[in-house]
């Protein structure tokens, strides 16, 4: 396996220095113990810096980051909540989660933050649930004169869990650009209430907020759903907030893929979900660049059923991953972060103007945020197609659907890239153009077969591989690692 050495230069910061040594000894101490693992850790950072990573939902976490989530806190179960807990010995783990929530709170200038969830499905799932103990069961409760689930008869236990489970949810559509948690049929969120969606208009293939009004006005759900996994426009709180209003709903927005373009100013106004939404969840990779995790704001109201993730709907917290949170939630405070979220909308709207220049039809005509879907179904491939031929030549990307699209969620007629790790890397509009140059050359040079088939000219992956190396090469991650 190959050895790592560190290089540093006579201006890396002493912080710097610390955080590339203790990544070296780790890895030493698994070459000695695991090697098999070190050498997978060590051929994924070889493959992370010889391929350009396009993936919309990806980033690079800071060593201290990385550095954070390594250690004893591991060890640790801390069921509850700060300074309530079902273990005893939580006390520095309540000093971290309580840290951790404090910097939320002021990063994204929120009533409340809770940090616990694992993912962005587990933040979803406990926000859907205290929705529906506030909006549902409380009220039952009340009105039966009762304190608590543990006092219902059988009969009183069936008419609340029949309540619970035909509460409506409406959400943006899978194909629309959706996620697979705001009511997709093969999820958890479509069997715990009943899922309905809000499209994107057919022509714009955007938002139409007068067509979302008049379908939850008509469907009157308990929860409205916005947000995005695969939508490349702006949405406008204000006006979802004003259409939950009317329904008399919960506007609860998902903001995981653009969290750091809030935390960034970037969206701000009506763009900015924190001011509108009754409960905001969010992922804290992506945009936001730091550990895979959860995370839930919300009005003070919903607070006291939200703290209740765990027993609600999680077991034990991760408190290695929150130590790793606060530390991104510092780092999002700098000045410096704001101005990377800038730049990762410009190279994305540059990203998105290369495309069509080449004839490539970015979805809704181009970008207000760090993602774009490319339609490749001029190209005789299907997203599949695309997505290997395209790794194939050291381009990482996800096949995606368009909206309304016949070729169904597995083969899709479109692709998804976004800009958030090649930003972080430093690459900048210059750069964008070059990529775009790359792909479409790739897509031009593939050739389609059944399904998932395809043949890939040699000399274009060749040519492009190269011209990917010598791009990285420029920027490299983790430069102060450097392998032998």
């Amino acid at each position: 396996m190959p050895r790592l050495k560190h290089y540093l230069s006579k201006t890396a910061p002493d912080q710097q220095k610390s955080s590339v040594i203790a990544h070296l000894a780790a890895l030493d101490h698994l070459e000695n113990t695991s090697p098999e693992i070190a050498s997978a850790i060590v051929a994924e950072l070889e493959d992370q810096r010889s391929h350009l990573k396009l993936i919309a939902s990806e980033n690079y976490s800071s060593l201290g980051v990385q550095l954070a989530m390594g250690n004893w806190l591991t060890d640790k179960y801390a069921e509850g909540y700060p300074f309530h807990r079902f273990y005893a010995g939580c006390e520095h783990v309540d000093a971290i989660e309580e840290r951790g929530k404090t910097l939320a709170e002021r990063l994204f200038q929120a009533e409340h933050a809770y940090i616990q969830p694992h993912s962005g499905a587990d933040a979803n799932l406990i926000a859907f649930l205290a929705i529906l103990i506030d909006k549902i069961q409380s009220p039952l409760l009340e009105k039966w004169g009762k304190k608590g689930v543990d006092e219902l008869t059988k009969d009183e236990h069936e008419q609340l869990r029949d309540l619970l489970v035909h509460q409506k949810i409406l959400g943006m559509s899978l194909n629309s650009g959706g996620h697979l948690t705001h009511g997709f049929r093969m999820n958890l969120s479509s069997k715990l209430m009943q899922a309905i969606h809000y499209e994107v208009d057919p022509g714009t293939e955007q938002l139409d907020y007068k067509k979302i009004e008049e379908q939850a006005v008509t469907e009157k759900p308990l929860i409205l759903l916005a947000g995005y996994s695969a939508y490349s426009r702006k949405i406008d709180f204000a006006k979802m907030r004003e259409i939950a209003d009317k329904a008399g709903s919960v506007l609860m927005v998902d903001m995981a893929h653009f969290a750091g373009l809030v935390a960034g100013r970037v969206f701000e106004g009506p763009y900015n979900p924190i001011p509108y939404a009754h409960i905001v969840t969010s992922t804290t990779h992506k945009t936001l660049r730091g550990p895979r995790g959860g995370l839930i704001l919300c009005k003070k109201e919903l607070a006291p059923f939200v703290d209740k993730g765990c027993p609600l709907a999680m077991g034990g917290p991760l408190p290695h991953v929150m130590a790793a949170k606060a530390v991104a939630f510092e780092e999002a405070l700098q000045p410096s972060f704001q101005t990377y979220s800038k730049k990762i909308v410009e190279n994305a709207k540059a990203l998105g103007e290369s495309f069509q220049k080449r004839g490539v039809r970015p979805v809704s005509g181009g970008t207000d945020n760090h993602l774009l879907v490319l339609d490749i179904s001029s190209f005789g491939l299907n997203g599949r197609q695309a997505e290997s031929a395209l790794r194939e030549a050291s381009i990482t990307t996800s096949r995606n659907t368009v909206p309304y699209d016949k070729k169904g969620p597995w083969y899709t007629s479109g692709i998804r890239v976004g800009t958030p790790a090649l930003t972080t890397l430093g690459l900048g509009t210059a750069e964008m153009d070059e990529i775009a140059d790359m792909m479409v050359d790739v897509l031009k040079n593939a050739r389609g077969g059944e399904k998932s088939q395809y043949v890939l000219d040699p000399a274009t992956k060749e040519k492009t591989r190269e011209r990917v190396l010598n791009l990285l090469r420029r920027f490299p991650l983790y430069p102060e690692l450097v392998l032998e």
